[in-house]
């Protein structure tokens, strides 16, 4: 491994043409690979084993790679009993609005302080950066108790997707991931556009988000991953069980369902989001690539 001209870095290339090193390299590379294997796919693989067998074989054999009776019929079951095809559209409904929402704020806050650039822009931004240190369970209490009782309109929000949707966009880490890319693109090319009569909408609009599509991509998932598995502040603010997304909906389910149904309803919360992942992985590697993410 170089480091440049003149550099050396950890192996020199001799070193790596010896059998022996080469042979550990490669020992050591594919036992990652199947660790890295096994880790992720994994838990996938045994919920889905789960979910196509009897209750009673997952709990004789719960370590077998495969069910001595496969029951396909779980899935299906699943989705009518557990009425699960409710609790997916809650879902979502729910994940769809928390999307935007924390687009939206982290697009336009972001823009503000890497662009616009107001004079109070800094303490917005240590405002911001503060939040971080705080626990979301910190504000537990008076987000409810905000839902239940609106400032000026004296409304309540509560068992309603907007009791979930609005908390949402206060996302301080998207708002910071957006800005650091914001940060990034070239202030001529900005300066540019504001000399030809450009405004700030369109130079956002015509400029930065169509430089920003790999940042966009990184942000959307996850705030669909957190919004998707989102437990606690849904339950809180949807009492409402016809209301419920799937997250609170399955643990609710498990004092009355048949285990291997349960697994099959699990199995069918998790497709959604592997899927999203699957299809825009492409631009989620390059935003984490241009941001430095770790």
């Amino acid at each position: 491994m170089s480091t440049g001209a003149g550099g050396r870095g950890v192996m020199s290339e001799a070193e790596r043409r010896r059998p022996i090193t080469r042979f550990g390299l490669g020992t050591t590379q594919l036992l990652l690979i199947a660790a890295l294997i096994i880790e992720g796919a994994g838990p996938i693989y045994w919920v889905f084993k789960g979910s196509i067998s009897s209750t009673q074989d997952s709990l004789r054999h719960p370590l077998a790679l495969w069910p001595e009776e496969v029951h396909w019929s779980n899935i299906s079951t699943a989705w009518t009993s557990l009425d699960l095809g409710r609790y997916l559209t809650n879902t979502v409904v729910l994940v769809g609005g928390s999307w935007f929402v924390q687009l939206f704020v982290a697009v336009t806050g972001a823009y503000a302080l890497s662009v616009l650039r107001p004079f109070y822009g800094k303490y917005v931004y240590a405002a911001v950066l503060a939040t971080l240190f705080l626990p979301g369970t910190v504000s537990m209490v008076s987000l409810y108790l905000t839902i239940q009782d609106l400032p000026l309109t004296g409304g309540s929000i509560a068992n309603t997707p907007m009791a979930v949707w609005l908390p949402a966009g206060a996302h301080a880490f998207n708002v910071l991931l957006m800005k650091q890319f914001f940060d990034g693109i070239p202030k001529e090319l900005l300066e540019a556009a504001r000399l030809d009569g450009a405004g700030p909408w369109r130079i956002l609009t015509r400029i930065v988000l169509p430089m920003s599509r790999p940042i966009l991509a990184v942000v959307s998932l996850l705030a669909v991953m957190n919004a998707w598995k989102d437990f606690l502040w849904p339950m809180i603010a949807i009492t409402d069980t016809e209301k419920q997304p799937l997250a609170v909906a399955l643990p609710r389910l498990a004092d009355t369902s048949n285990q291997s149904l349960l697994i099959a309803g699990m199995l069918i919360a998790i497709i959604p989001p592997v899927v999203v992942f699957l299809v825009f992985q492409r631009q989620i590697v390059r935003g984490i690539a241009f941001t430095g993410l770790k």
